[in-house]
């Protein structure tokens, strides 16, 4: 990884979280009845507050993505054998969906509700894991499956904790739009068949 490279991953990546979140936000404030409402200035420091929003979260994000990279870095070297580091990410990727089940449920409430934000980014990684096996080789699909839940999961903490609907749509939609793209491009920026996932 030169640092061209890395300029290039950043940059990317910076622009894909503002725009995805400038448009989630937008839709989101469009199905805001006070949205009407607001002036011209409001609007426009709205969009800004998007953009800059969006772009934050796309740095924590990649904050995730070399941090994954580095514990899979140590752990390849602690744990020799590939299907035991695998077995380990599957078995964590099954801890994540269930408890951002069980920790967010409050007693009374339908489970279904909590279950929703889970079964998508269950799905989301299952669908990303496919794209990257295809774009590289099978053995992508695991990392790729661990990336796209467990570190997701643990990026999007923020907007998990406030538990409101809008501020969990409008952190996770650019989470994953920023996870995905650096997972997926990962090996044309390395310019290599076989990545380091």
């Amino acid at each position: 990884m030169t640092l061209r490279k890395w300029f290039y991953l950043f940059w990317t990546t910076l622009l894909i979280g503002a725009v995805s979140a400038l448009i989630t936000g937008v839709i989101l404030q469009a199905n805001d009845q006070q949205f009407s409402f607001l002036g011209g200035n409001a609007i426009g420091y709205n969009i800004l507050t998007m953009l800059l929003g969006g772009a934050t979260i796309s740095v924590l994000s990649q904050m995730g993505f070399f941090a994954y990279l580095i514990v899979r870095f140590i752990m390849m070297g602690i744990i020799r054998k590939k299907w035991v580091w695998d077995t380990v990410q599957i078995i964590l990727v099954i801890v994540a969906i269930i408890d951002l089940v069980i920790l967010r449920h409050n007693p009374g409430d339908s489970w279904l509700s909590y279950s929703l934000l889970p079964l998508f980014m269950l799905l989301a990684g299952l669908a990303i894991s496919a794209w990257k096996v295809k774009l590289t080789n099978r053995n992508g699909f695991i990392p790729t499956l661990f990336f796209m839940t467990v570190v997701t999961a643990v990026e999007a903490i923020p907007a998990i904790r406030l538990n409101t609907a809008a501020s969990t749509i409008f952190m996770m939609v650019p989470l994953i739009a920023s996870n995905a793209w650096q997972i997926l491009i990962l090996s044309k920026v390395l310019k290599t068949d076989k990545e380091p996932l």
